[in-house]
């Protein structure tokens, strides 16, 4: 049973090794067996910051009653919505939950005329997520032929 809640001051602990195993899991498969992701993202930093923003909406998303991973959204009056991060645990991928996930997030916000995001250009997977699984489309990539600074942007049309 897939749950989505309201992230919350005592989560970062919680979180904080999941979002930590998912980051060095991409990192491995795509970067020749490093581990790594955005700074602070094994210490609990990264979700301090982006996740306790005062301009975050942020969710646990858990499956029977165990966390498994978190999304962070930024939601702005203008309809232009930013999915800042999504992470699900290594041992939970592939199994249509980030899918699920993104399809209750757009269910929440019926009013966004746009969302984007941005992912690293290494991730293959990620890309696959979110172009062919949510229907994002790529609309400008920053430092291309950089894997470790290139950067995918990302947008899909609502309305």
């Amino acid at each position: 049973m897939l749950e989505i809640r309201k992230f919350i001051r005592e989560d970062v602990d919680i979180l904080t090794p999941i979002m930590k195993d998912a980051f060095n899991e991409d990192s491995r498969m795509h970067l020749n067996g490093k581990d790594g992701g955005p700074k602070g993202y094994d210490n609990g930093d990264f979700l301090r910051k982006w996740f306790l923003s005062p301009r975050a909406t942020a969710f646990v998303i858990s499956d029977e009653g165990k966390p498994i991973g978190g999304v962070n959204l930024f939601i702005n009056d203008n309809g232009i919505n930013y999915l800042g991060c999504i992470f699900i645990s290594p041992e939970c991928e592939n199994k249509g939950y980030g899918q699920r996930v993104w399809s209750h997030i757009e269910s929440l916000y019926p009013d966004t005329i746009e969302w984007r995001t941005e992912t690293p250009i290494f991730s293959k997977r990620n890309h696959n997520f979110y172009i062919n699984k949510c229907g994002f489309a790529c609309i400008h990539i920053t430092n291309p032929k950089d894997p470790l600074k290139g950067q995918y942007q990302l947008r899909k049309i609502m309305k």
